[in-house]
């Protein structure tokens, strides 16, 4: 199925996209950074701590770091190997040497870590790119983050159905740990996005719950309409095939 076009630009400032493709880069590894809903205890933190930037260590090393037993540790790592933040490689010695385990943190570890940071970059990056190319500059931008990321979920989504790939959509999301539900009433499908991976990149121009909507279009293949905002007093974000913008 092909993208919907939102609206042409063309635009004198094209030479600006140019020198923005980094922009482009940053928006859509931060808004793809859709983290499973994991809590991580505070023993596990200071593993992720001693990990990060750090060459890899082994349990034994673990253990004289933190001083705890080396079933503590090892839990520990399994509940974060498991969860994503902590990599584990098998090391091998010459000979007949029994190999062993060394674990390192991973970039998903670095974005729990400065999660903070994020609210501050995105934010900064659309006053930036407002500044400097005005509404137009940002709507490129939106179309091109929201395509590339509607990309993500498109190649795995078969029918031509809108309901049905909205449907589907809702699938996908709760298979990445998104809190999100389908729900019908008198007729009406519409989705709950109850968490939002994007959260960090919110700014008052709401910019970020636009390119939601129209990743969102781009998925069903139909405009879609947001019908209630969390950042109007909702309890949740929700969703529905506009039938009328059709």
């Amino acid at each position: 199925m092909e993208l919907l076009e939102f609206r042409p630009i063309i635009s004198s400032r094209g030479h600006w996209c140019d020198g923005f493709g980094v922009v482009f880069d940053i928006l859509e590894q931060i808004a793809g950074c859709e983290m499973a809903d994991t809590t991580i205890s505070a023993t596990g933190m200071r593993i992720v701590k001693l990990l990060v930037g750090n060459p890899s260590r082994t349990v034994a090393d673990l253990m004289k770091a933190i001083g705890v037993t080396r079933t503590a540790v090892t839990e520990q790592l399994n509940e974060l190997v498991g969860s994503g933040f902590v990599q584990r490689d098998l090391e091998h010695f010459p000979g007949r040497g029994r190999p062993r385990n060394r674990y390192q943190a991973t970039d998903l570890a670095l974005l729990v870590l400065f999660a903070s940071n994020e609210r501050l970059l995105g934010p900064a990056i659309w006053k930036a790119i407002d500044a400097v190319g005005g509404a137009e500059l940002t709507h490129q931008i939106l179309d091109h983050v929201s395509q590339t990321l509607a990309k993500h979920y498109i190649r795995d989504i078969d029918s031509d159905a809108p309901e049905e790939r909205l449907r589907r959509m809702n699938d996908l999301l709760c298979g990445e740990g998104v809190l999100v539900e389908i729900k019908e009433n008198d007729g009406q499908i519409t989705l709950h996005k109850r968490s939002c991976p994007f959260f960090g990149l919110f700014e008052e121009m709401r910019n970020v719950c636009c390119m939601d909507e129209m990743i969102m279009t781009h998925v069903v293949g139909q405009p879609v309409k947001r019908i209630s905002c969390r950042h109007d007093g909702a309890p949740c974000c929700v969703f529905t095939i506009d039938e009328a913008g059709a």
